[in-house]
């Protein structure tokens, strides 16, 4: 990796003024079997800068949550404010990474990158520099003119990142990119995620099922309830930045982990007869 490291970059000092704000938001998919309500008077925001994950059960709305946010699907009830103007549709500083690569096969790496700008207009030259130096920061200025079945599953997530990061968003939304990747490379990929962060200074909504990826990432961890998914715990995370595998043995990483696990342990109690 050559991402450029930025100790103590965040936690964004309190009183910074939240970028988007999801402000009582309901919504409702509609269908032939009946109603299904997949998140109810959700209330969240995330601040300039900030690295927010969200966790929660499966089918709990964390991905209808990254749907709204992109603009890609309209609310029920409530309202998404982007610097205190309501979201009406998608946003050219909203940039998406997918939990698979999606990739062109018959594109280059570099093409792939482009995509998002050739969906708008005919790439420029400074479009093609800031794609190969979007390449270089997730380290794979290498492999600019290699195809994605040339890569690694992990470097093609990369790929991913830079392409999400090529209209210069304000905010990235992920939702579970690492989910597909074996554990050593989930691992690599949690590390330098960070590094892109922190290099990139952007305002980060990350959907995972992993509490150990999320406490290592965050500034926050908002954990959701089971359907219709609302907010029942945000946590600070209160550690240093730049984190390293060794934060993850340590005593307060720990008890982060065993505080998100204990609200997860919590719920199955309660589920059980």
């Amino acid at each position: 990796m050559t991402a450029a490291s930025k100790p103590n970059v965040l936690p964004t000092p309190d009183g910074v003024q939240s970028s988007i704000r999801m402000d009582d938001v309901s919504l409702v998919y509609k269908s032939g079997r009946g109603n299904v309500e997949a998140l109810a008077d959700l209330s969240l925001d995330l601040k300039e800068g900030e690295f927010l994950s969200v966790l929660g059960p499966s089918g709990c709305g964390k991905s209808t949550i990254l749907k709204i946010l992109s603009g890609l699907l309209p609310v029920t009830k409530g309202k998404v404010l982007i610097d205190g103007a309501e979201l009406k549709g998608p946003r050219g500083d909203i940039g998406i990474v997918f939990q698979q690569p999606t990739l062109l096969a018959w594109q280059t790496n570099l093409q792939n990158v482009l995509m998002p700008v050739r969906a708008s207009k005919r790439p420029t030259a400074s479009d093609r520099e800031r794609a190969l130096k979007l390449l270089e920061l997730v380290g794979l200025e290498e492999f600019a003119n290699h195809y994605p079945y040339e890569l690694s599953g992990g470097m093609q997530q990369r790929v991913g990142i830079a392409r999400g990061l090529i209209n210069d968003p304000r905010v990235l939304l992920m939702d579970e990119p690492f989910a597909a990747l074996d554990a050593m490379s989930r691992e690599t990929m949690t590390t330098e995620l960070q590094q892109i962060w922190m290099a990139t200074n952007r305002s980060v909504v990350f959907i995972t099922h992993s509490i150990p990826e999320a406490v290592f990432l965050s500034n926050r961890v908002v954990t959701l309830s089971g359907r219709p998914g609302r907010v029942v715990d945000d946590l600070t995370i209160d550690l240093p930045f730049p984190r390293t595998i060794d934060t993850m043995s340590t005593q307060p990483f720990n008890e982060y982990c065993h505080h998100l696990r204990a609200l997860f342990q919590a719920k199955e109690k309660r589920q059980q007869p």
